[in-house]
C-alpha cells in the first residue's frame, strides 16, 4: 500500500509520519533547516508485524510547493489529510483535498493533529470543519482521528487502521504495458543511474528492456527494489527503484517528469482528449484558456479547447481537447489536474479519453460519441463496436493497444469486427461499414460514368477524390483492390470502371463529328491538321481537339503527334501497307513507305515513329522491322 500525505504547511504531517512509522520525512539541510517540508519524502515502515511494508509520501504544504505535491498523489492507494486542531480547515487543506478527489484516490483517512494544543471543544469544532468539508465529496465517511505526534496520543489507532486499510487495498492489475512516472533519479557509487516512482501499471522484472519517454531512449534494467526492498521482479502499486544502463545514457538525460514504458507502449503525443470537471469554487472557464498540465509526473503548458460549447461554468464538466506544448505519455483512465497559467491555484482535473485525439471535426458528433462510450466504458471491447460505428476511416488497431494499455493478443474481438491490410498497416473496421463503403465507391463509380460518358474512367487517385469517402489512401487502395479482385470494377490500363460501362460521346460531340467525318474520309492517309479543320468549319481549334481526344480514348482514332489525328480503320490498312512491304523486303526504308502512301517524307516518319510507339515496328538505324508479336500485326495478317 502505498499512503500519501495531505494538508496545509505546518499542520504536522512530516511529525505524525515519524511518529508512525519512526522515521523522518525531511531529510534534506534545507528542510531541516527551515522547518518546512520543500520537496518529497519517501518512508518504508512495517506498521505491524507480518503485515509487510507500506510506503509513504509526504508532500510539501506550501502553496509554492503544491506542484510537487502533485508529483506525490499520483499513483498512491490511500491519502492522509492531515489537519491541525489549533489552525482548522486552511486553503491548501481544500486545495488539497480538491487535487486527491479529481485523482480519483480511492481511500482516505483524516487526522487532527496537534490536539494536545488545544481545548476539547476547539478538537470538535475542527472535527464539524473537516466533515462539512468532507461531506459534498467521495470521503465523506472518511474516519476521522485526532492525533498527537508528540504525546502519542491516537496514533496507535491511526496505525490500526492503516494496517486495516491495507489489508483491504485492491492490487492492481499486472495486466498491460510496463508504466512508470519517475519522480526521482539519482547516481550511486558503484551501481549508476537509479529511478525511482510508483508502477502504475504491468510488471517489471530484471534484464528487461524499457524505453524513457517521452525522448524514446531503450534502456535495461540492471537491478530494481520494490517496496524499498532487493527484488527479481516488481508490480503495479508498488514504489519501485530501478538501477538502469543504456548506450551512453548519462543522468543529465534523465528527470522527474519522464516515463519508463514498455517498448511497445511508446507513443508520444500532443493532443489529449479528456473529460474536464471545473471545481465549483472557479470562475467561468473559456474555450482556449492557457493551463498548466500534472499528467503523472509531468508538468507541462497547454490550451484547453473545449469541445462541447465556448465556456464551462463552475462545477461542471465537459469533454475537451488539451493541445500540449511538449510530448507527454498518456492512456485511457489516467487522471490529471489542471492549474491556471500562472500555477497559483488549482482550476480542476480530468479523466484521459483518447491520448491521441484528431486535429480535425473534434467537435462533429461522430466524435462526441465516441468520447461518450470511452467514458462509460471501462473495457476495449465494450468501447470497440461503438467507436467502429463512429469511425468512417477505421481504427489502428496498434494505437488502440496503446490507448487502452492491452496487448492486441488476448483481445476478442465480434463477430462483426474485420481486420483490413493496408500499405500503411492493419486496420479495424465494422463488417456492414465496409460493405457500406463498398457500395458508396460503386454509386460513385457510377454517377462519374453519368458525368463523364466520353471518358473510360478515371485513375485511382481521380476515384478517390470524386468519392469523397473520408478514407487515408492505403486504406482507399484496400477497398479498391478487393473490389477489383471482385470483378465488381474492371480496369482498362490505368482507368477504372463499372463492368458494362461503355465509353460514348454526347449530343453535342455527335453533332460536331458529323461535320469533321468527311473531311477525315475524304483525306485518306493525309488527314488536315486541327488548325485547318478549325479554320474550314469555323470552330474553336480547342474544341475541335478536345472531340478527336476524346474519340482517340474511344480507340476510334489515333493521335499521332499533337494536332493531327487519324481514323483507325485508316491506321490499321496503314499497318497492311507496312505488312506488305516487309513481305517484300524485312528491312522497310523510309523512301518505301513514302512512295507505297504517295505522300511526304516528314509525315511517313511521323506515321512510322507512331508504328513504333504502338509496337508494330522497332526502328534499326534508318529502316523499320516488324515486330509480329504485336496484336496489330496479327491482326492485319488475318
Amino acid at each position: 500500500m502505498i499512503v500519501g500525505t495531505a494538508g496545509h504547511i505546518d499542520h504536522g504531517k512530516t511529525s505524525l509520519l515519524q511518529a508512525l512509522t519512526g522515521q523522518t520525512g525531511d531529510r534534506r539541510p534545507q528542510e531541516r533547516e527551515r522547518g518546512m517540508t520543500i520537496d518529497l519524502g519517501y518512508l518504508y515502515a512495517e506498521l505491524q508485524p507480518g503485515a509487510g511494508l507500506s510506503g509513504f509520501i509526504d508532500v510539501p504544504g506550501h502553496e509554492k510547493f503544491t506542484h510537487n505535491m502533485l508529483v506525490g498523489a499520483q499513483g498512491i492507494d490511500l491519502v492522509l489529510l492531515v489537519v491541525a486542531a489549533d489552525d482548522g480547515v486552511m486553503p491548501q487543506t481544500r486545495e488539497h483535498l480538491a487535487i486527491v478527489e479529481l485523482l480519483g484516490i480511492p481511500r482516505a483517512l483524516v487526522a487532527i493533529t496537534k490536539c494536545d494544543r488545544v481545548e476539547a471543544g476547539r478538537v470538535e469544532e475542527v472535527q464539524r470543519q473537516v466533515l462539512d468539508l468532507l461531506a459534498p465529496g467521495p470521503f465523506a465517511d472518511a474516519p476521522v482521528f485526532t492525533v498527537s505526534s508528540l504525546s502519542g496520543r491516537g496514533v496507535d489507532a491511526l496505525r490500526a487502521a492503516l494496517v486495516q486499510a491495507q489489508k483491504e487495498v485492491q492490487g492492481r492489475s499486472g495486466e498491460g504495458g510496463f508504466r512508470l512516472a519517475i519522480d526521482r533519479a539519482f547516481s550511486v557509487a558503484g551501481a549508476g543511474i537509479v529511478v525511482t516512482g510508483t508502477a502504475l501499471s504491468g510488471t517489471v522484472s530484471v534484464g528487461d528492456k524499457l524505453t524513457l519517454a517521452p525522448s524514446g531512449k531503450s534502456v535495461r534494467v540492471r537491478g530494481l527494489h520494490a517496496q524499498n526492498q532487493p527484488a527479481e521482479q516488481a508490480f503495479a502499486g508498488q514504489r519501485v527503484a530501478l538501477n538502469l544502463s543504456g548506450e551512453r545514457l548519462e543522468l543529465a538525460q534523465i528527470h522527474r517528469g519522464q516515463w519508463l514504458l514498455s517498448e511497445w507502449l511508446h507513443a508520444p503525443t500532443q493532443r489529449v482528449d479528456i473529460d474536464f470537471q471545473l471545481l465549483p469554487g472557479e470562475r467561468t472557464f473559456e474555450h482556449f484558456h492557457p493551463v498548466h498540465v500534472h499528467l503523472g509526473t509531468q508538468d507541462v503548458i497547454a490550451r484547453v479547447a473545449l469541445l462541447e460549447g465556448p465556456r464551462l461554468s463552475p462545477g461542471e464538466r465537459m469533454y475537451a481537447q488539451l493541445l500540449i506544448n511538449a510530448p507527454v505519455h498518456a492512456v485511457k483512465g489516467d487522471r490529471l489536474i489542471l492549474r491556471d497559467s500562472s500555477a497559483q491555484r488549482t482550476l480542476g482535473g480530468g479523466t484521459v479519453l483518447d491520448p491521441f485525439a484528431p486535429a480535425r471535426q473534434r467537435r462533429s458528433p461522430e466524435r462526441l460519441a465516441q468520447l461518450q462510450i470511452l467514458t462509460s466504458s471501462d473495457s476495449l471491447e465494450q468501447a470497440l463496436p461503438v467507436l467502429l460505428n463512429h469511425s468512417a476511416g477505421g481504427l489502428d488497431p496498434q494505437r488502440l493497444e496503446r490507448q487502452f494499455n492491452r496487448p492486441r493478443a488476448p483481445w476478442s474481438l465480434a463477430q462483426n469486427v474485420r481486420l483490413i491490410d493496408t500499405r500503411q498497416g492493419p486496420l479495424l473496421f465494422n463488417v456492414q461499414r465496409w460493405a457500406q463503403l463498398k457500395f458508396n465507391l460503386l454509386q460513385r463509380l457510377a454517377q462519374f460514368h453519368e458525368q463523364e460518358p466520353d471518358q473510360t474512367g478515371p485513375d485511382r487517385d481521380r476515384l478517390r477524390r470524386f468519392s469523397g469517402l473520408a478514407l487515408e489512401r492505403s486504406t482507399f487502395i484496400s477497398l479498391l483492390d478487393e473490389l477489383l479482385s471482385a470483378g465488381s470494377i474492371h480496369t482498362s490500363g490505368p482507368w477504372l470502371h463499372l463492368p458494362e460501362h461503355q465509353v460514348r460521346l454526347n449530343a453535342e460531340d455527335q453533332a460536331l463529328w458529323q461535320q469533321l467525318q468527311p473531311l477525315f474520309d475524304n483525306a485518306e492517309f493525309d488527314p488536315p491538321w486541327v488548325r485547318d479543320i478549325a479554320k474550314m468549319l469555323g470552330h474553336d481549334a480547342a474544341a475541335v481537339r478536345l472531340l478527336l481526344r476524346k474519340r482517340a480514348r474511344l480507340g476510334l482514332m489515333h493521335q499521332v503527334v499533337r494536332d493531327l489525328f487519324l481514323g483507325d480503320a485508316q491506321l490499321r490498312r496503314m499497318a497492311g501497307v507496312l505488312l506488305t512491304l516487309a513481305a517484300e523486303n524485312p528491312q522497310i526504308q523510309v523512301t518505301t513507305f513514302r512512295d507505297a502512301l504517295g505522300l511526304g517524307r516528314k509525315r511517313c516518319i511521323q506515321y512510322l515513329e507512331y508504328f513504333d510507339r504502338l509496337g508494330l515496328t522497332r526502328r534499326i538505324g534508318e529502316s523499320r522491322q516488324i515486330r509480329y508479336d504485336n496484336a496489330l500485326a496479327n491482326a492485319n495478317a488475318q
